[in-house]
């Protein structure tokens, strides 16, 4: 086995890494934060999106 190839296998779980990584951030960093706040974010993301909400 070439380096080039060892240095591809091991790239290969990199996005699967990163995803799980930055799904347990969401998960615990919405676990701490108060409903209305979240409410208000989501609230504030459909008015820039053009969404319409109410």
């Amino acid at each position: 086995m070439t380096t080039t190839t060892m240095t591809r296998s091991g790239l290969r779980f990199l996005p699967a890494v990163f995803a799980a990584v930055l799904g347990l951030a969401v998960i615990s960093l919405t676990g701490h934060v108060q409903a209305a706040a979240l409410h208000d974010a989501a609230h504030d993301v459909r008015h820039a999106t053009g969404f319409p909400c109410h």
